[in-house]
Parts: structure tokens; C-alpha cells; sequence
């Protein structure tokens, strides 16, 4: 099947673990996944048999081999300092920012310029999106798993 790009909007706040939990428990709920056991093309929330809690998602071993195709891939937002790893989420630096897009306060607008930060398999970033006043607004979560 091959990896699969993914990418949500979720409201600004200022815990980006807790914003990467809500979200994951969101896509669950929704069934906005692929499901290993399901056929290809749909997503779990065509199946009503899919698994009722994360933990019982990734017992299934096509699930640890395939993944979801989805956020619920991603576990950890990467501290300052860690190296990102597998199922990480690696939030833009104010440098990256900068480099990528001529500013540390990111918005919509500059998405063209950062999503090639995301180009790992298996590996996500994120991002604050600002208002036009310069407040923050969002947070930006994207990348590519699945296989």
C-alpha cells in the first residue's frame, strides 16, 4: 500500500502533548483511520467490529506492521534536545521558521513552505499557526505513515 500523508488543524494550545492526545483520540473515535483488517480504500469507520480502544488497535499485528495511515501513528511530541525517532512528532523550530518561511510566526499561508519538514516515513511535525495579529490560532500536525 505504501505510506499515506496525513494532516489536522486543531484549535491553539499551549501543551502540544495534550493537544497531540486530544487529536489522536478524536481520529479514534471518528474511525478516520486505516484499518488493517479492513479493505483497503475504506477507513474504520466503515467497519463496526473495529477495535473500541487504542490499546486493542495496536494489539492486532497487521496494525504494528501496517499502522493506521493516520496521527494515531504518532505517540510523542519530541522535547527540545531528543532526537525524533519513530512515531514522533517533531514541532518547527523558531529557526526552522525562519529559514523555511521568513518569519517565527507561522501561519496558513506559509504551509507550502514548511510541509517538506515532514518528508520521513513514520515521522511527524507540528506546528503553532498565528491570526493576522499575530496570536496564536492553531497547531499544524502533519506527516507520512503506514506501510
Amino acid at each position: 500500500m505504501g505510506a499515506s500523508g496525513w494532516d489536522y488543524f486543531v484549535p491553539y494550545q499551549p501543551d502540544l502533548r495534550v493537544a497531540l492526545r486530544d487529536l489522536r483520540q478524536r481520529v479514534f473515535a471518528e474511525g478516520d483511520y486505516w484499518w488493517a483488517r479492513g479493505e483497503i480504500g475504506k477507513s474504520a469507520s466503515d467497519h463496526d467490529n473495529r477495535p473500541a480502544t487504542l490499546d486493542e488497535l495496536f494489539e492486532d499485528e497487521w496494525v504494528q506492521e501496517s499502522g493506521t495511515h493516520s496521527i494515531l501513528d504518532m505517540y510523542k511530541i519530541v522535547s527540545d534536545g531528543e532526537q525524533p525517532d519513530y512515531g514522533t512528532v517533531q514541532p518547527v523550530t523558531p529557526a526552522e521558521a525562519l529559514r523555511c518561511a521568513g518569519t517565527e510566526r507561522l501561519t496558513r499561508d506559509h504551509l507550502e513552505a514548511i510541509n517538506h519538514l515532514a518528508e520521513e516515513r513514520w515521522f511527524g511535525r507540528c506546528a503553532i499557526l498565528h491570526d493576522p495579529t499575530g496570536q496564536p490560532r492553531e497547531i499544524y500536525f502533519w506527516g507520512f505513515s503506514g506501510d
